[in-house]
């Protein structure tokens, strides 16, 4: 096993369990519901990889935009800091027990597939639970994936209207008898172009060696 693979797994190793299966369950459904909904607001069709067919759909309706937030280092950052660059963006949390450590799991993988290619694109993990997500604990997080994530937080307000821009579905999933708490939240990455605007969107689960056809597709396209 890798340095990075331990480091991710340490990461997914950090996020407490739920108090009873029940909970679990229930999230765990409100997040397939989600991601259901969220896939019938962005529809698009299949787009071409390196002759095959890939997992991606092209939105439908434009993603992505304007919004102000709080990187891992304690900066405020704007969608004006990334402006020329591609973004491959996942919204999650710190706490996520399977869904968000896998999916950035890939989005790394994805990227050190690109060999050369990956330093133009930045992985963004941007999240959805304000309440626990610090500036510190996103800072402690981010590493575990990949050495050049950049971790975004903020107010409840900021982070609201940054998912808004992306059709981002989040909610907080409490069990009365517990402190504890779960994120729904839909799960799909992003990428964005040199404008800010979404590319191409990933499906739950899309293999790293799909996304980066994908990707490179982008980067060739734009060169």
């Amino acid at each position: 096993m890798s340095e990075a693979d331990q480091r991710r797994g340490k990461a997914a190793r950090r996020s407490p369990s739920l108090p009873t299966v029940i909970a679990l369950a229930a999230a765990l459904g409100a997040i397939a519901i989600a991601a259901v909904i969220a896939y019938f607001q962005i529809g698009g069709t299949r787009i071409d990889g390196e002759g095959k067919t890939i997992a991606a759909f092209s939105p439908a309706v434009e993603l992505g935009g304007p919004f102000e937030l709080v990187d891992h280092n304690g900066r405020t950052v704007t969608d004006a800091d990334f402006k020329g660059q591609f973004l491959l963006i996942y919204f999650g949390y710190t706490y996520c027990p399977d869904f968000c450590p896998s999916e950035l799991q890939n989005m790394a993988v994805a990227l050190d597939r690109l060999d050369r290619l990956a330093t133009k694109v930045t992985p963004v993990f941007i999240s959805i639970d304000p309440e626990r997500d610090t500036v510190d604990a996103i800072k402690d997080y981010v590493p575990h994936f990949h050495d050049r994530m950049i971790g975004l937080t903020g107010s409840a307000e900021q982070v609201a209207a940054a998912a808004k821009q992306y059709r981002v579905f989040y909610a907080k999933a409490e069990d009365p008898g517990s402190t504890e708490y779960l994120m729904d939240h839909s799960t799909f990455v992003y990428l964005t172009g040199p404008d800010g605007k979404v590319l191409t969107v990933f499906r739950y689960n899309t293999p790293p060696e799909d996304m980066a056809a994908v990707i490179r597709h982008y980067l060739n396209k734009s060169s």
